[in-house]
């Protein structure tokens, strides 16, 4: 066993030893007069008796709130319940009601912050990875390239296709961005999204870029379901003014024509029906219940926040998932759908809090269908994050104060909210959210409520980076259905995958 393996078997080990305590269940009933303006009380699902220990599970979704970490749960918590109305603080996201908690670590092998790649990699293949890498060893990075040895790791999807399920992957990013590319594709860096993005090392082992790779994908019947953005990575310049591609190919054509290799393969002239949809309209077109196998690609990079989107040209992240939920019960085999709220990092990248909880807020809303739509007998749902980011929520701001504003302390005299706004050092108000790092350092200008409830303001931040970065602390996991239970105490992010694989009864 060389060292790296036994990293990451220690790994494994120490945070298996950790996980000891079991989660208790809230008191039924405590919190109803709370819970009337929450997301799972918009959308309620009928509730399942108690999942009976050791029942297995047939269907799992594993949700990823790309870089909601805790703070980003609070706030959003309490941003989802003022926009009803409430004060917000005693609001509970849908997928808070879940009965079963712990809390992840996230690093990646070679760093102490991890990013998208590298803790996405763990989730899928049970194995940390290094930062930038997906789905590959340190001592395997060109597995699965045309000239190498290497043996490219076996994936959760891999498992389940070989087993027979259905599979799907939905996200707001790019497809072929690291947390999509993590359920489909191997590659030894991950901005390998298509053919003109792979470095000389990596045509020199004839790798294959990760856009290639989900057109290729054939484990079992191959993917079912598989929508984002990201139609640029898919398309040359020749076909699209933003096409990417430089090998003047038509991978949406390809998708297309798989359906009729397969067909003639089998010698049924019909064959099975591979579509391509490029909007919201078409994909409204379509009867998710036809099990037709379906690439969504709704814009040419990331798709919209929430906040922006066009509705007649882009799907929400609910509408695509309970049409991903429909497409695969409709096929009876069981399945694997993992849906990633890939926007929620972007907008804490740009040190914009409005649209990173407008997009959290959406992801609730779409577990709450998820739920609703599926039954706690059969299906394991799983929301997680992949990282955090240095996001802050500070101040002694009053109970109900708006959680974008500025911060109106309570008064300790009367025990009322003051009417002044608390001031800083420098004599001027401040936020109660803010970052770390990013691009809008604290200066002398002055601030109103206006501007920091504004959906473009930027929070400020204590040091100057042309993009906020992530932040290394644990993440939370929920989880309800078969196999729920093992979710309890601290574990590393890489045993995600063993609760899902034991969930099933999956062997790799």
């Amino acid at each position: 066993m060389n060292s790296i393996s036994k990293l990451i078997l220690l790994a494994a080990v120490s945070s298996l030893a950790l996980a000891s305590c079991e989660q208790a269940q809230n008191t039924a009933g405590a919190n109803e007069t709370q819970e009337s303006g929450t997301l799972a009380s918009e959308v309620e699902a009928t509730k399942a008796p108690a999942v009976k220990s050791g029942a297995k599970a047939k269907n799992v979704i594993l949700f990823i709130g790309d870089g909601m970490g805790i703070s980003t749960i609070t706030a959003a918590r309490i941003f989802d319940g003022q926009s009803k109305g409430m004060s917000g603080e005693d609001n509970k996201l849908s997928f808070e009601e879940f009965p079963h908690l712990s809390l992840v670590k996230t690093y990646n092998l070679d760093a102490q912050v991890a990013d998208s790649a590298g803790t996405a990699s763990a989730m899928n293949t049970g194995l940390k990875t290094q930062i930038s890498k997906i789905n590959v060893r340190p001592d395997g990075l060109f597995a699965g390239c045309a000239d190498s040895a290497a043996v490219p790791t076996t994936l959760f999807v891999d498992m389940a296709e070989r087993a027979g399920m259905s599979t799907g992957v939905v996200s707001t990013a790019r497809i072929t961005h690291a947390t999509p590319a993590a359920f489909y594709g191997h590659s030894p860096s991950r901005y390998w999204e298509h053919d003109g993005d792979i470095t000389p090392d990596g045509l020199e082992h004839g790798c294959t870029d990760l856009a290639q790779q989900l057109i290729n994908y054939n484990e079992g019947d191959g993917l079912d379901i598989a929508m984002g953005g990201g139609r640029r990575g898919f398309l040359s310049k020749s076909l699209l003014d933003s096409g990417r591609r430089t090998d003047g190919k038509d991978l949406t054509a390809q998708w297309e024509a798989k359906g009729e290799a397969k067909g003639e393969a089998k010698g049924d002239q019909k064959g099975e029906q591979y579509v391509y949809v490029s909007d919201a309209d078409e994909l409204r077109g379509l009867k998710p219940e036809a099990k037709q196998k379906i690439l969504g690609l709704f814009s040419n990079s990331h798709m919209d926040y929430e906040t922006d989107r066009n509705n007649e040209q882009q799907p929400s992240l609910t509408e695509m998932t309970e049409f991903a939920i429909k497409n695969l019960e409709a096929r009876g085999t069981g399945y694997y759908l993992m849906v990633e709220a890939g926007r929620i990092d972007h907008a804490h990248h740009g040190s914009n809090a409005y649209r990173a909880l407008s997009e959290t807020q959406e992801l609730a809303r779409a577990v709450a269908l998820a739920d609703k739509l599926t039954s706690d007998e059969d299906t394991l749902i799983l929301v997680t994050a992949d990282h955090s980011h240095v996001f802050s929520i500070a101040g002694y701001p009053a109970l109900g104060n708006p959680i974008l504003g500025l911060v109106r302390s309570i008064d300790r005299e009367t025990g009322k909210p003051s009417t002044e706004l608390s001031k800083a050092a420098d004599g001027l108000p401040y936020t109660t959210l803010g970052y770390h790092n990013g691009s809008n350092v604290r200066s002398d200008e002055p601030q109103t409520d206006n501007m920091v409830q504004d959906k473009d303001y930027k929070q400020q931040s204590a040091i100057r980076r042309a993009s906020e970065t992530h932040a290394g602390e644990d993440v939370a996991l929920y989880a309800k259905g078969p196999g729920a239970d093992k979710v309890k105490g601290t574990i590393d992010q890489a045993e995600i995958f063993d609760i899902m694989k034991d969930a099933v009864g999956l062997e790799k």
